[in-house]
């Protein structure tokens, strides 16, 4: 190649390249922070950051924990849902926990999808003092699941069950199962160490109803592990411990709930919520708890 030849391909090449910083790397990036500072995008734009008392409490699109240092919820907040991101609403570990609707037997120090599900409706319906029960979980908050071992037929299924197992209650913490029989055997706990695959897994539905008092979201977590809304139904369940905590009737906290509402977007797309942090907010300024 011509030294000349050479020379107009990399001069060439450097003009490409100063010309692309300049509109890439520098206009580009100009341009979008100006169209971000119009009215009614800035906001959005800086993170949608809510404040109190002039000071940053969070953002409006990233959910938060309302719990003490142990843990525990305070009485006089509404509750958000349960998060998958790290240690509750971590930004920076969005993810969700890959458990789907066959995660029902639990695993040492890893509980199932199921056990997690009924866990947390346990513990609502008690804080809420509504029942907790749903289907296909025990009383005591764990998968009503049963390993039932013994003879198989051309099926798989077992046919004259030997020995029945309540998976998912070890005989640590109950040495009474949530089912006394199965098919006329006697249910025993679980034992640490004992292997049940070579049982039959059967979910036991139970007697409780199709409808749950305490509602999906309130047991599960979002994609994103962020949300920061709860569904209506969610929120009616929370009333009266808010309302007894502010001093204040349920009609009042019902009335702030209803102003923190949000409809279908666009009327038909996703359901009805309402956003915590921006209600909890609200509920401070107007009925502030003394002491």
């Amino acid at each position: 190649m011509k030294f000349s030849n050479f020379v107009r391909m990399h001069w060439a090449a450097l003009r490409a390249l100063l010309a692309l910083t300049v509109v890439l790397g520098l206009a580009y990036p100009v341009f979008v922070w100006l169209v971000a500072q119009i009215p009614g995008l800035r906001d959005k734009a800086e993170g949608s950051i809510l404040t109190a008392n002039g000071k940053p409490v969070g953002s409006a699109l990233i959910g938060q924990l309302f719990t003490d240092k142990d843990g525990n919820p305070l009485p006089q907040y509404f509750q958000s849902r349960p998060s998958a991101a790290g240690n509750g609403y971590d930004p920076t570990s969005t993810s969700a926990s890959n458990l789907g609707p066959e995660s029902i037997v639990d695993a040492p120090g890893k509980p199932s999808l199921l056990t997690q599900v009924c866990t947390r409706s346990h513990a609502v319906g008690q804080l809420e003092g509504v029942d907790g029960s749903r289907p296909f979980c025990t009383g005591g908050g764990v998968g009503a699941v049963l390993a039932v071992i013994g003879p198989r037929d051309a099926r798989g299924d077992v046919v004259h069950p030997t020995r029945v197992v309540s998976v998912n209650e070890p005989c640590q913490s109950t040495r009474t199962p949530f089912l006394t029989l199965y098919e006329g055997v006697r249910v025993d706990c679980a034992k640490d160490g004992e292997d049940y695959t070579i049982g039959q897994i059967v979910p036991v539905r139970g007697a409780a109803t199709d409808h749950p008092a305490v509602p999906a979201d309130a047991v599960t977590a979002s994609g994103s592990g962020l949300d920061p809304h709860i569904s209506p139904a969610y929120a009616d369940i929370q009333v009266a411990r808010v309302a007894k905590a502010r001093h204040v009737s349920p009609d009042q906290i019902r009335a702030v709930v209803a102003q923190h509402r949000s409809g279908r977007e666009l009327g038909f797309f996703g359901e009805p919520t309402v956003d915590v942090l921006q209600l909890n907010l609200q509920l401070d300024r107007q009925y502030p708890v003394s002491g």
